[in-house]
């Protein structure tokens, strides 16, 4: 009897853990359960859709095109808001995109480091955005673009990081570096990340158990803002779509962004050469040197590293600047005409 009630005991154990680990079915935008499709989307060639905004001057009559990559907890709606006239005056043509399993776009269950730049590419072939197009990506987003620079630097006319996140076991950094700025990040998420590099397979259940404090960005907690962050943060009009972004499951957005962010990598992004070795493109990275989600000490590293990034440190500024209306026109400006930036304080 005992023998039996051990061996009832661990299949439920093992059922338990099986179901506590898997995670959740995504609700597919247009599919019978899932949310509706209002956004414009296109097809990639293995059948998903993305979703996509559209800013600027008419595509047909644009000088420059400009691909933009959100970030974590965002969508196509919470692009950097360059002001219009800037974007008359430039020419210039920004397409917002969803990231799989974000907003409305389809999610990616083969998503991958080099599958972030398969999907800029194939995303531009079908919007006939040209031989070459212009990278952006803010926090997150800033993934795609090293995936964009490693796999397919030749469609890149240009291509700018907004405090770009980055992987702390890429690699290039030393090991005092590692720990110093792993520590840097709040016991929680550093626990997070940790999960994500180490057990990825765990993730879901790390993400959604109720025990232990998890990512502090997902749960909303604004310890990791600045003052200037708070002050932009309360400038801003609500979030109307705020319910859109996660609509398809976190699984597939906030949590494989963990898994495939801080994973293991197939290149290490302090080893690529510059891109534009003759001078008919350049590479930007700005950051805020009091980030709390992102440290300044990675970026200052990449920077002495790869001397090629022009590189743009904002006094005082914290993860969110982009939304400081004084910084959208230069990062634009820098990007698009290689201007120098005037202000670099918040």
């Amino acid at each position: 009897m005992f023998v039996q009630i051990a061996l009832v005991g661990l299949v439920g154990a093992v059922v338990w853990i099986y179901q506590a680990i898997k995670p959740a079915p995504s609700k597919i935008c247009g599919s019978p359960e899932g949310p509706p499709v209002t956004a414009t989307r296109v097809k990639l060639r293995d059948g998903r859709y993305l979703a996509y905004k559209e800013m600027g001057v008419p595509k047909e009559k644009a000088k420059h095109k400009i691909v933009y990559v959100h970030g974590f907890d965002q969508c196509r709606h919470d692009a950097m808001p360059v002001p219009r006239d800037v974007l008359e005056e430039l020419g210039a043509y920004i397409v917002a995109i969803d990231r799989p399993g974000y907003g409305q776009s389809d999610p990616n269950p083969k998503q991958s480091v080099k599958s972030k730049a398969d999907d800029i590419q194939d995303f531009a072939d079908r919007l006939n955005l040209g031989p070459k197009f212009y990278i952006m990506g803010f926090s997150m987003g800033g993934q795609h673009v090293w995936s964009c620079l490693k796999y397919i630097p030749h469609r890149l006319a240009g291509a700018a990081f907004l405090a770009p996140v980055a992987n702390f076991w890429w690699r290039g950094f030393p090991k005092d570096l590692f720990k110093e700025a792993y520590n840097t990040q709040l016991v929680q998420d550093r626990w997070t990340l940790g999960v994500g590099h180490h057990l990825p397979w765990l993730t879901y259940w790390w993400m959604t158990q109720k025990w232990f404090p998890a990512s502090s960005v997902e749960a909303g907690d604004f310890r990791i803002f600045n003052a200037h962050d708070h002050k932009l943060l309360s400038s801003l009009p609500p979030r109307a779509h705020e319910a859109e972004i996660r609509q398809q499951g976190e699984y597939e957005c906030l949590h494989r962004d963990v898994m495939i962010g801080f994973g293991k990598w197939d290149f290490d992004p302090l080893d690529l050469s510059n891109p534009f070795p003759n001078y008919d493109g350049s590479v930007h990275l700005w950051q805020g040197d009091e980030d709390g989600f992102v440290t300044v000490l990675l970026q200052r590293y990449i920077a002495k590293k790869l001397p090629w990034i022009h590189y743009h440190e904002i006094q005082g500024a914290g993860h969110m600047f982009i939304y400081d209306e004084v910084f959208p026109k230069q990062v634009i400006r820098s990007l698009l005409l290689g201007e120098k930036p005037t202000v670099l304080s918040a």
